[in-house]
């Protein structure tokens, strides 16, 4: 009987995606036969712009078993609640993309739809004062919710704010630890297979050569397999998402405490980031360069920060897409290699992890068989898009008209799948997931408001539910909110405790949670 098994698996690059597939394969393929070997060198830096992450890297983290308190110390990494945009919409404008949900559904009903009757019947507060993760920014407070929790502290939602490079270097560790093994050296040469145009082995600088049966492209931009050995190709979306550069600037940290969110706000030409680390902030500024030169973006950026800049500029150029294929014959691409959509909902690292777990789902034998492939193919392809789509909505739904680059945005014609979300949106403020779909009806409710794309009605089954019960209702579900952030410690304050745990040798794993 013919062994079809895979036994070697090749990652090319290291970096945030290829440590976290290392870390991936190391536990999931630890059957005695399959080896993971990683190649990175030394004299090639990794971007690293990844510092913002969603709720699902909860998830990941978890799978391999990390504790959370350590993580937090070994990357020094903040708690994120959301995003606050600046600008976005109109000048002056500020709102909050909050992870979680907002209120509670009533009867079926979604909760959105239930504030629309209440707006539409006269002043209310702001649908933010329905998630506690955006009051609980608000308030700089932060509380893990523990497995007994209850509303409305069991619907906060959080993600991570961290250094990418000491992420990558403590799942560095824990793959090594777990079997994988690291080769230093810089590929100069890529085999392909005769017969069927397989990638066979790659040759170092120093005449190695390295062989697989599944290879991992993490190598960044390049695409040192996916591209330059296969020719894949790449769709470009730049001609939705206009901008092009970044520049990135970690400057010191200001306020006494990190904010639990990132906060991005809208520039001439482009937009800045502002991500808060327990020992730095991390800044950047995405600009389309057709806008705005190099030199003037690194102004914008230096004007703005908030304390001492804490090392030099980095530019970064970007084409705005995804590779044609995510996995072509015996190649997959992560991270870069597979493509990129700004940073500015912290999808990167998600995109990766996707990625990652789809893998394993289907993950191959030495036939390749076409129908796994084209599933993740298809799976990446749809995920991808349904992002694409979520990051377009910021830059179409603007009204302001001070710049070249806003004017641009607001005039672009659309993909016809975020157009009809829009229409439906604005008739009935109703959204429905697709697909494989990563933001919920929550995030999109929040972007569309917070932009001022307000329904014309609401759903005409609102109406079945007695008025004043709802909002009787919604008043209990605001207060509850308001006092349960009341009784959380402040961000800095939970911080503190998740990094004493790991110096009290009593309990070096307890993760402090709240339960009320």
């Amino acid at each position: 009987m013919t062994d079809h098994r895979i036994k070697n698996v090749v990652i090319v690059g290291g970096g945030t995606a290829g440590w976290m597939a290392a870390a991936a394969l190391s536990r999931f393929l630890n059957n005695g036969y399959t080896k993971v070997t990683l190649i990175e060198s030394e004299e090639i830096g990794t971007i690293g712009v990844g510092e913002a992450t969603i709720p699902p890297l909860i998830s990941f983290n978890a799978m391999l078993g990390i504790n959370e308190n350590e993580f937090v110390a070994e990357t020094q990494a903040t708690f994120k609640l959301g995003i606050e945009f600046v600008d976005w919409g109109r000048l002056g404008d500020r709102y909050f993309h909050p992870f979680g949900s907002y209120g509670q559904d009533l009867q079926g009903i979604h909760f959105h739809q239930l504030y629309l009757r209440e707006k539409m019947a006269g002043p209310v507060p702001d649908i933010g004062d329905w998630a506690i993760s955006a009051v609980a920014a608000q308030r700089g407070r932060f509380a893990r919710p523990g497995r007994a929790a209850q509303a409305p502290l069991a619907s906060l939602r959080y993600a991570f704010h961290f250094d990418a490079a000491l992420y990558a270097a403590f799942l560095r560790r824990y793959a090594e630890r777990h079997g994988v093994r690291r080769t230093e050296g810089r590929i100069e040469h890529v085999a392909l297979r005769p017969a069927d145009g397989f990638v066979e082995s790659v040759r170092l600088a120093d005449g190695r050569s390295i062989d697989g049966d599944l290879f991992i492209d993490c190598s960044g931009f390049r695409g040192l397999l996916i591209e330059e050995a296969l020719n894949t190709g790449y769709e470009d979306w730049s001609r939705w998402l206009p901008c092009d550069r970044a520049i990135a600037m970690p400057c010191a940290l200001a306020g006494a405490e990190p904010e639990a969110f990132t906060r991005a706000t809208a520039r001439r030409s482009g937009w800045q980031w502002r991500i808060p680390l327990q020992h730095r902030v991390g800044n950047g500024h995405v600009y389309s360069s057709g806008f705005c030169s190099d030199d003037e973006a690194e102004r914008t950026l230096r004007d703005h920060l908030e304390g001492e800049p804490g090392g030099d500029p980095r530019l970064l150029r970007f084409t705005t897409g995804r590779r044609s294929l995510a996995w072509n014959r015996n190649v997959v691409a992560l991270g870069l290699a597979g493509g990129f959509v700004e940073p500015l909902e912290s999808t990167s690292i998600h995109l990766v992890q996707s990625g990652i777990a789809r893998l394993i789902a289907l993950f191959p034998d030495k036939r390749f068989l076409a129908v796994e492939r084209d599933e993740y193919n298809r799976q990446m392809q749809s995920l991808a898009e349904r992002v694409r789509d979520f990051v377009l909505l910021h830059y179409k739904a603007t009204e302001r008209s001070d710049s070249d680059f806003w004017r641009q945005c607001a005039a672009t014609a659309i993909p016809d799948s975020l157009a009809e979300r829009i229409e439906l949106f604005r008739a009935k403020g109703r959204i429905f997931a697709e697909g494989a779909e990563l933001f919920s009806t929550s995030s999109w409710v929040a972007v569309m408001l917070g932009q001022h794309i307000v329904p014309d009605e609401y759903e005409p089954v609102v109406d079945a539910l007695d008025e004043n019960l709802v909002a009787n209702a919604m008043e209990q579900m605001r207060r509850a909110i308001d006092q349960t952030v009341e009784r959380l410690p402040s961000h800095g304050e939970f911080i503190a405790q998740c990094r004493s745990t790991l110096q009290a040798p009593s309990q070096p794993s307890a993760l402090p949670e709240f339960a009320f």
